[in-house]
């Protein structure tokens, strides 16, 4: 296997390794979630008053009155996984700039032993934005959309997701190993330890 294959699987199981990450924190901000959504169910007696009251003021109009009650219920857990949906974006955004500004490189890409060049400021916020829209932040405004009910809208921003993906990732298969958010960011990833070249005999080491 040449060296250019590996250093593509070494970068592929560095971004695995990263989304994992992601992934964990989807599952932490899933069950509190959970929770908070089921805390809603505390609430009921409030809107068994509201809706009591709903129903006394209604004039009849019994169906209106507890269709006021069950749309409360149901926006306020559409508000609390619409909220974990952002805090999702924001907790990937601030992995990928933190990593990259303080490391000059994540934790999947310190594993695998690569690193993100060149270590500036301004790269990495650049490198983080790109990186948290391709992969988390589209899709994410995919299932806000579809929790909103625009289905069709939903489905055509989860292909444009799937596209985006696509994009930034497939350029790294090809001459130069730049992804679009390399390419966006002025960056590019390389071998955190770089191997000396031998030097010829009698010669100074190169390297």
């Amino acid at each position: 296997m040449g060296g250019s294959s590996v250093f593509t699987m070494r970068r592929a199981l560095a971004w695995f390794v990263d989304f994992a990450l992601v992934v964990a924190a989807a599952w932490l901000l899933a069950a509190l979630t959970f929770h908070r959504v089921t805390a809603l169910v505390t609430d009921v007696p409030d809107l068994a008053t509201r809706g009591g009251f709903d129903l006394l003021t209604s004039r009849g109009d019994v169906v209106g009155a507890s269709e006021a009650v069950g749309l409360s219920l149901w926006d306020s857990a559409v508000l609390d996984v619409e909220e974990a949906f952002g805090a999702l974006v924001a907790v990937t955004f601030l992995y990928q700039w933190g990593t990259l500004a303080l490391l000059g490189r994540t934790l999947g890409k310190g594993l695998l032993g690569l690193r993100v060049s060149p270590r500036l400021s301004r790269h990495a916020l650049r490198r983080a934005a790109v990186t948290t829209v391709a992969d988390v932040a589209v899709y994410a405004l995919a299932c806000v959309l579809l929790l909103e009910g625009e289905f069709l809208l939903s489905v055509l921003v989860w292909a444009v997701a799937v596209l985006l993906f696509l994009v930034n990732a497939l350029p790294v298969l090809f001459p130069g190993r730049r992804s679009l958010a390399d390419r966006l960011a002025g960056t590019s990833v390389e071998a955190a330890l770089r191997r000396v070249e031998p030097a010829p005999w009698g010669g100074v080491p190169q390297g």
